[in-house]
C-alpha cells in the first residue's frame, strides 16, 4: 500500500486559532537593534522612529496576531524601567543571558507602538529571575492601569495617555532551566508563580497569564500544572529540533513536539480534574524553530542561514500545530528578525530565508478548521521513517506502531476546511531526500472537489539550497492542475494543495 490520504470534510477536529501563527522578539543578537529599530539607517529603511520599514512590510506579510517579548532568556535579569523615559537617560547595563551590553534605547513604549503598526497584540513575559512581583505589578500598571497611580502617570508623563492593554503575560521564562538567571525547581516555581498570578489578577482582571512549562514531556510540566492550574489560562511548553547534519533528523525532529503536547494535553486534564475546574486551559508553544546552537551559538547572535530541508522541517513543525488544534491555540517561532529567523536584514535591504515560506502558506492558507486526515503508509521501510530521531525517545515510541499511525512517516500532511466551508486545503510535505511518492487523496463520500486545484510549492533540486541577498532559490509557486485523484508528490518537498468543494 503506497501512502495515501484520506480527508472528510465532516470530520472536524477544532478551529485553527490564527495565533498558532504569532512570533517573538528578545534583545538578543540583532533581533531588535539593526533587525527591526534601526534608527539613522543611512539607506531610508527606517521611519522617523526608528521602525524597518521593510521588515514591518515582510512581517505583515506573515499575518502575525501577536509578538512575545522582550525574551527568552533575556527577560530573566531585565529591568523594565531601564526601558521608559527619556532615552537620554535610559540606563545602559550588563545583559546576562547573552553576555553583551543592553543599551535600553527599545523598550515598552516602544515594542507597543511597533505592535501596533504591525497589527499584532504585544505578549509580555515577566522577569521571575531577578525580577519582584513589585517589579511585575509596576509594569502591568504602567501598561494597562487608567487609574490616577504613580506607574500609570509615569505612562502619560511618557507620552502615552491612554493605557495599553496588553492582555497576554507569561510567569517568567524557562525557569527550570540551568542557563537561567533565577533558576528554581519546579515545586519552587510553583509557589511563587500562584502568589504572583494572584497579585496581578487583583490589578487586572482581564488578563490572561501563561505558566512556565517546559518540553510537555518533563515532570516539571506535571508538577506546574498541578499547582498552578486553577490561576493560568495557557501552559507555555518550548522546543527546538536539530539537524546534527542529518536531513532525516531534521525533518522528522517535530514529532517530538507533537508527543509532548498530547503528553501536556493528558496532564491538563490530569489537574483540571484535581483542581474540579471546568474552564478551558490550553497550550502556548510560545519558542520553536529550528536551531542548531553548534551552527549558529546563542552568543554569537543565532543567526541561522537555512536551507531547504530547514523549510521542509518548519513546515513539518506547523502541521503539527494545525493537527493540534484543539489544544495548542499560541504558538511563536523564535525568533522574528535575524536570531534563528525567517527574515534576514543588513543596512541597504533583506532577503526571506526558505523558512519564510511555509510559514506565509500556511499563516494565509491553513486556517478555518482543522481536518481529521488519514495518511497511511505502507510497510515498506521506503515508505517509513525507522532511523535515529533527536529526542531518542520518538524513534522508540514510533518503531513498534503500525506504519499507519506513525509520527515519522515521510508523508507528513495536515488539512483543513476553510474559513467559509468552500475549500478544503491540504499542506503536504514529502520529507523524503530523494523519494518521490504518488499520493492518492479520497474525500469523504459526501465530498466532491473541482476539476482544478490550486497548488502552492516550495521545492528545489539540492536539500542544501539557500536563500541569500544574491537571490533566492527556495520560495513559493503556484499553479493550477487537473486532478485525477493521486498527487505526484516530488522528493524533499512542501505544498498546499486548494480543493474547491462543489
Amino acid at each position: 500500500m503506497a501512502p495515501s490520504i484520506r480527508v472528510d470534510p465532516a470530520r472536524h477536529v477544532a478551529p485553527v486559532d490564527p495565533r498558532i501563527y504569532s512570533g517573538f522578539t528578545e534583545h538578543m543578537g540583532r533581533c531588535i537593534y539593526s533587525g527591526l529599530y534601526d534608527p539613522g539607517n543611512e539607506h531610508g529603511l527606517a521611519d522617523a522612529n526608528g521602525y524597518r520599514t521593510d521588515v514591518l512590510q515582510a512581517l505583515k506579510d506573515l499575518n502575525i496576531p501577536i509578538v512575545r517579548y522582550p525574551g527568552g532568556n533575556f527577560v530573566s535579569s531585565y529591568r523594565w524601567q531601564d526601558g521608559v523615559g527619556p532615552k537620554e537617560l535610559r540606563p545602559r547595563r550588563p545583559e546576562l543571558a547573552w553576555l553583551t551590553e543592553e543599551s535600553n534605547q527599545f523598550g515598552t513604549d516602544e515594542f507597543i507602538q511597533w505592535c501596533r503598526l504591525l497589527g499584532a497584540e504585544p505578549y509580555f513575559c515577566l522577569n521571575m529571575g531577578t525580577g519582584t512581583l513589585e517589579d511585575a505589578l509596576a509594569w502591568l500598571e504602567y501598561c494597562n492601569s487608567s487609574s490616577n497611580t504613580h506607574f500609570a502617570n509615569m505612562r502619560r508623563k511618557n507620552g502615552h495617555a491612554e493605557p495599553y492593554g496588553v492582555k497576554y503575560w507569561a510567569l517568567g521564562n524557562e525557569i527550570w532551566g540551568p542557563w537561567q538567571v533565577g533558576q528554581m525547581n519546579a515545586e519552587d516555581y510553583s509557589k511563587k508563580a500562584f502568589q504572583w498570578a494572584k497579585a496581578l489578577r487583583l490589578l487586572d482582571p482581564s488578563i490572561k497569564l501563561i505558566s512556565c512549562g517546559e518540553t510537555g514531556f518533563a515532570d516539571w510540566d506535571r508538577v506546574t500544572l498541578k499547582t498552578l492550574a486553577p490561576v493560568v489560562d495557557f501552559h507555555s511548553i518550548h522546543l527546538y529540533t536539530v539537524s546534527e547534519g542529518n536531513h532525516d533528523v531534521n525533518v522528522m525532529g517535530p514529532a517530538a513536539a507533537e508527543k509532548g503536547i498530547e503528553i501536556t494535553k493528558s496532564l491538563i486534564e490530569l489537574a483540571k480534574i484535581e483542581s474540579n475546574l471546568t474552564r478551558d486551559i490550553t497550550v502556548c508553544f510560545d519558542e520553536w524553530n529550528v536551531w542548531d546552537p553548534v551552527r549558529a551559538p546563542g552568543e554569537k547572535g543565532a543567526e541561522e542561514h537555512y536551507d531547504l530541508s530547514d523549510a521542509l522541517a518548519v513546515a513539518s513543525w506547523l502541521n503539527v500545530f494545525v493537527r493540534k488544534a484543539d489544544v495548542v491555540k499560541i504558538a511563536c517561532i523564535a525568533q522574528s528578525v535575524n536570531v534563528i529567523s525567517p527574515i534576514i536584514t543588513s543596512p541597504t535591504g533583506l532577503f526571506k530565508q526558505t523558512t519564510y515560506y511555509p510559514l506565509q502558506l500556511f499563516a494565509t492558507l491553513m486556517q478555518g478548521t482543522a481536518l481529521a486526515l488519514h495518511v497511511t503508509a505502507s510497510d515498506q521501510d521506503d515508505d517509513t521513517y525507522t532511523g535515529p530521531t533527536v529526542p531518542a525517545f520518538v524513534a522508540r515510541l514510533t518503531t513498534h506502531t503500525p506504519p499507519a499511525a506513525r509520527l515519522t512517516k515521510w508523508i507528513d500532511a495536515s488539512g483543513v476546511l476553510s474559513p467559509d466551508g468552500t475549500q478544503i486545503r491540504v499542506a503536504l510535505v514529502n520529507r523524503h531526500h530523494s523519494k518521490a511518492f504518488s499520493v492518492p487523496i479520497a474525500f469523504g463520500p459526501e465530498a466532491k472537489v473541482a476539476e482544478k486545484v490550486t497548488v502552492h510549492e516550495v521545492w528545489s533540486e539540492d536539500l542544501r539550497d539557500r536563500n541569500g541577498f544574491e537571490g533566492e532559490k527556495v520560495k513559493t509557486t503556484t499553479q493550477e492542475i487537473e486532478w485525477q485523484g493521486v498527487y505526484q508528490c516530488k522528493e524533499h518537498s512542501f505544498q498546499v494543495l486548494v480543493f474547491t468543494l462543489v
